[in-house]
């Protein structure tokens, strides 16, 4: 398993909120074991659909774009430069508001996974 990845050879797939994700380092493809590093991209106009992860914590660290981030009860701007801690159980999503596509690191501990994510 490799321990390094390039975004140029990492083909898209959409999750279940809806948001390409490009796995960059992952443990069903590389040498990591505890965490997954994703780039998402969320085109202008359209929103990620509201969910949770049950065991997860996530860290977005926002690269490229504009937009409005909804954190539990919370809903705030977003812009690259930002990055947003997402506990447990908090139900999320973010919205592109800007022209350009956003394009957000995601960082999960334990490894991303469809069965952790519970649309709401």
């Amino acid at each position: 398993m490799s321990e390094r990845s390039t975004i140029a050879e990492v083909a898209p797939y959409v999750t279940k909120d809806g948001s390409e994700i490009r796995e960059l380092l992952h443990p069903q493809h590389h040498a990591v074991r505890n965490q997954s590093l994703a780039e998402a991209r969320v085109p202008p106009g359209t929103a990620t659909l509201l969910h949770r992860h049950v065991v997860t914590e996530e860290i977005y660290h926002v690269t490229q774009g504009s937009g409005l981030m909804t954190l539990g009860d919370q809903v705030f701007p977003i812009a690259a430069g930002d990055s947003i801690l997402i506990r447990p159980t908090v139900p999320h999503r973010v919205e592109n508001t800007g022209t350009a596509p956003l394009h957000i690191l995601c960082c999960c501990a334990p490894a991303y996974s469809h069965a952790d994510t519970e649309l709401l």
